[in-house]
């Protein structure tokens, strides 16, 4: 069974900075593709951020494009979302979810169907 544990949610004023950490478990960290989502209230869960098993490829929602970052350390078998220039719309809570993908692959997963372990989520507000 895999587990994920996001932490380091908090309160930030617009403008700030929070680094979001995944911690997985119960399997082989480097088999999966990591990816991050967001739901505010009232709206579907999006997608944020995804990075392939070996960390060679990422990819990016439109709206935090050059805000965020995504990266992992396998050697540590954690996921990392660092987040600068936070707005009032980032507001939500934020989940990171697991895909295993096969060896070699570059694949970075954006939809939430493809992902099939997820972490209980972590809040982040943005004040403004």
């Amino acid at each position: 069974q895999v587990q994920l544990v996001e932490s380091g949610g908090g309160s930030v004023q617009a403008g700030g900075s929070l680094r979001l950490s995944c911690a997985v478990s119960g399997r082989t960290f480097s088999s999966y593709a990591m990816g991050w989502f967001r739901q505010a209230p009232g709206k579907e869960r999006e997608f944020v951020a995804a990075i392939s098993r070996s960390g060679g490829s990422t990819s990016y929602a439109d709206l935090v494009k050059g805000r965020f970052t995504i990266s992992r350390d396998n050697a540590k078998n954690t996921a990392y979302l660092q987040m600068n220039s936070l707005k009032p719309e980032d507001m939500a809570v934020y989940y990171c979810a697991a895909d295993e993908t096969p060896q070699y692959s570059v694949m970075v997963p954006v939809t939430t169907t493809r992902y099939e372990y997820w972490g209980q989520g972590t809040q982040v507000t943005v004040s403004s």
